[in-house]
């Protein structure tokens, strides 16, 4: 896989929008950073899961993922080899990162400017 095949599989999640953070490019639902593609010149795509999820990951398929360094690593933010990675294993992980960011208290929409009585 490459970072256009990340970047396509992200968006077509229900309600992902591409970003940036920091300079690098991201993947959002409901305003939540579910991935990233900060690593990219490394060959990495990131995704942003639970400690828990970033274990069985690594368990199931250690040659596809190992945490980011330091203490972002340690919080579950996790990345993904991919030019080893296939489209259903990538796909399956960018969702379960997907769904974790949408199913927090319901998906974030952006408030609506409220609007101002004119004043004559």
């Amino acid at each position: 896989m490459t970072a256009a095949d990340f970047k396509r599989i992200a968006l077509s999640l229900e309600g992902a929008e591409e970003g940036s953070h920091m300079g690098a490019v991201d993947f959002r639902v409901g305003g939540r950073i579910f991935a990233t593609l900060a690593s990219v010149r490394e060959g990495f795509g990131n995704l942003i899961i639970t400690p828990e999820m970033q274990a069985d990951f690594i368990a199931e398929a250690p040659d596809l993922f190992l945490p980011i360094a330091g203490g972002w690593g340690r919080m579950g933010m996790t990345h993904v080899r991919l030019a080893e990675a296939s489209e259903d294993v990538l796909a399956g992980a960018l969702r379960a990162a997907w769904k974790l960011r949408a199913g927090k208290n319901g998906p974030r929409k952006k408030p609506a400017a409220k609007k101002r009585p004119r004043v004559r």
